[in-house]
């Protein structure tokens, strides 16, 4: 029993990190209707700008956070507005296979960079944990599990309360009448890929303080997020969450019962078996309902 409690535990740590690295895959697909193949290799990014930002100002990897989210979010703009955009425009795959050749490309780049080899972000509280009810705690994967948590609502509010917010949603919901009402649809757009960037980039340095990286992962962290979004629905922070913790909890599940070589059956299984019964998502598309 003890043993079951503890596997859940973990499963709804690792869920929420999948979440987080997922949600902005999840808002990009819902938003511009655009499958982003390279939303893993920003994550990525993000783990390595954490890594030099911490080293070369001697702080924890999470104070970064700020610092990583604002050059993600500026990168963000102008890759979605100069050249995902053009790639839509001229035909419906040419956005897919646009973000696939960026992925390579700066997989790439980033081998030449920092070496095909495995890095790892280390805090200072990396080997400390504690005891609650007889479970053990990783005291960095409760702070990874509580920064998603915590960006994860920042996100919800966003979309929620926010002048930003209310135009995104109009705009995934009734693009025209968002036009007629004198939105700058590309623009928005543009804006939403960059806030969806800049959470890739949080979700890489809460990653990377507990799971070491590499250039090669980043396919892992887009088919992952593709699977979290089939779980829990499109375009929602709450649909992320719930698929990102249904994932977590089978991964972990499985590798400890069955082996460790079987989570990736299995999320395969469980997204066949959503798409046969549930293709919309437990949760749907947040934004569908206008339509």
């Amino acid at each position: 029993m003890h043993l079951i409690a503890q596997t859940l535990v973990d499963g709804l740590v690792l869920g929420g990190i999948y979440a987080l690295s997922a949600v902005g895959f999840s808002l990009i697909f819902g938003v511009l209707h655009v499958i982003n193949l390279s939303h893993g290799i920003l994550v990525l990014i993000g783990a390595y700008l954490a890594l030099i930002f911490s080293q070369a100002l001697q702080v924890d990897p999470l104070l970064t956070l700020p610092l990583v989210m604002a050059v993600l979010f500026a990168a963000g703009y102008p890759y979605q507005r100069f050249l995902i955009q053009r790639a839509v425009n001229q035909s419906g795959l040419g956005s897919m296979l646009l973000t696939f050749g960026v992925a390579l490309m700066l997989q790439n780049v980033m081998i030449w960079l920092f070496s095909p080899d495995m890095k790892s972000i280390t805090p200072g509280y990396a080997f400390a944990s504690f005891r609650v009810a007889g479970l053990t705690f990783d005291a960095v994967r409760v702070s990874a599990l509580v920064a998603s948590l915590v960006l994860l609502s920042c996100l919800a509010m966003l979309l929620k309360f926010s002048a930003l917010g209310r135009v995104i949603r109009a705009t995934a919901q009734q693009t025209m009448a968002a036009r007629l009402c004198g939105v700058n649809v590309p623009h928005v757009y543009a804006l939403t890929f960059a806030v969806s960037a800049a959470f890739a980039g949080a979700a890489g340095i809460v990653i990377g303080i507990i799971l070491p990286f590499s250039p090669a992962d980043e396919a892992l962290w887009t088919l992952n997020a593709f699977v979290v979004v089939v779980l829990g629905g499109v375009g929602s922070p709450a649909g992320a969450l719930i698929g990102g913790l249904l994932l977590g909890i089978v991964s972990t599940l499985t590798a400890q019962y069955i082996g460790p070589a079987f989570p990736n059956v299995t999320m395969f299984l469980l997204l066949v078996i959503m798409l046969l019964v549930r293709p919309n998502g437990l949760l749907g598309n947040a934004f569908a309902a206008s339509r």
